[in-house]
């Protein structure tokens, strides 16, 4: 094979490669499913860093974190694992605070809510 033949090849081997990486449709059906619950609870204040947010916040935050930093995550468990319960920059799990003051890790209230989504 001659070299631009051979470059053509591996173009579009890489193009292919690129299309089957990341997220499938379901999974990412499961994704959006996990922020717009996130995004219309209402009573829980996200903890971020020592910070509170509304809910609309945190939904809004979480999908720019995927877009920018979710080209490893394929799944919903992966999302809530590497995106959405803890700082990539201190490393501080976020937290929920419900109404009655009680606290619990994005990961725990997400992780539950993937559960009941999954009829588990």
């Amino acid at each position: 094979m001659n070299f631009c033949r051979r470059t053509w090849f591996l173009a579009l081997v890489s193009l292919h490669a690129t299309a089957w990486a990341g997220v499938s449709p379901s999974e990412q059906a499961r994704i959006d499913r996990l922020i717009a619950f996130v995004e219309t609870r209402k009573g829980v204040t996200f903890i971020r860093n020592g910070n509170d947010y509304s809910c609309e916040d945190a939904a809004k935050f979480m999908r720019g974190k995927m877009k920018m930093m979710g080209g490893d995550v394929s799944t919903a468990q992966q999302f809530i694992d590497q995106i959405a319960s803890k700082s990539s920059t201190t490393g501080q799990p976020y937290l929920v605070r419900f109404t009655d003051g009680k606290t619990q890790p994005v990961a725990k209230f997400l992780g539950d809510e993937l559960m009941r989504m999954d009829g588990r």
